[in-house]
């Protein structure tokens, strides 16, 4: 039984409850489809428990801004997050990090954080089956968007777990998801999120960095859509 991750961004109350949810599952695997740092003050402790486990993890955008010291185009609030982690990531965790591949193949499947044009920043928002067509594989799993969608098409599977970190479709839960013998299923787990407020403001952060967690969407209140086009 494997778990999928996705989008930890640095919440490490988040992560604890997936843990322990897919501990009581038992799964014997865990696969994080990228993007442990970022967003969140507790990057340190999430890394710390990713690496005791041996976790498989991918390099996602927010991961491979940290390793190249560069910074998000898209987001100042993503920015402001990373300089605050950049000053505190051991470098025990930096190397951890600097080692995550872009793509992973295991049990016929394929696993990124992004999409299959481009692992680390791809946004798979407008999800059709056309586009996997010409993957080879059956199973396909990406996270980025921050949205769980399971979508099994005619010959091919693919599944976003969603945010354990930061959901952005409006369930407020950390999301993963469980893949066993072929068979997908879709999580939700419910955590402390005045914890990590707490924790946030203790590092600095306004509220307006945490609050949207208790609304399921990105920071500033926005939701993220995703629209899935079956094969005609």
């Amino acid at each position: 039984m494997i778990a999928l991750i996705a989008d930890i961004h640095g919440n490490y109350p988040a992560l604890q409850a997936v843990l322990k949810d897919l501990d009581s599952l038992g799964c014997d695997e865990i696969i994080s489809l990228g993007d442990v740092a970022g967003y969140y003050c507790m990057v340190n402790e999430c890394i710390d428990i990713l690496r005791q486990r041996s976790v498989t993890h991918l390099m996602g955008n927010h991961d491979e801004y940290i390793i190249t010291r560069s910074h998000c185009p898209r987001s100042r609030s993503a920015n402001r997050c990373l300089d605050y982690q950049q000053g505190k990531l051991t470098d025990i965790n930096r190397r951890w990090l600097e080692q995550a591949p872009e793509r992973f193949t295991s049990h016929n499947a394929s696993f990124v954080h992004g999409g299959w044009n481009d692992p680390i920043d791809e946004y798979l928002i407008k999800i059709h089956e056309s586009y996997f067509e010409p993957l080879a594989g059956k199973f396909f799993f990406s996270g980025h968007t921050h949205v769980q969608a399971l979508v099994p098409f005619s010959e091919k599977v693919y599944c976003n777990p969603g945010s354990v970190g930061q959901p952005r479709d409006g369930d407020p839960r950390a999301a993963y998801a469980i893949f066993e013998k072929g068979e997908i299923s879709l999580r939700h787990v419910e955590y402390d999120i005045n914890a990590i407020a707490t924790a946030m403001k203790t590092a600095g952060f306004e509220p307006g960095y945490s609050s949207n967690l208790y609304m399921g969407t990105r920071i500033g209140g926005n939701l993220t859509a995703v629209t899935i086009t079956l094969k005609k």
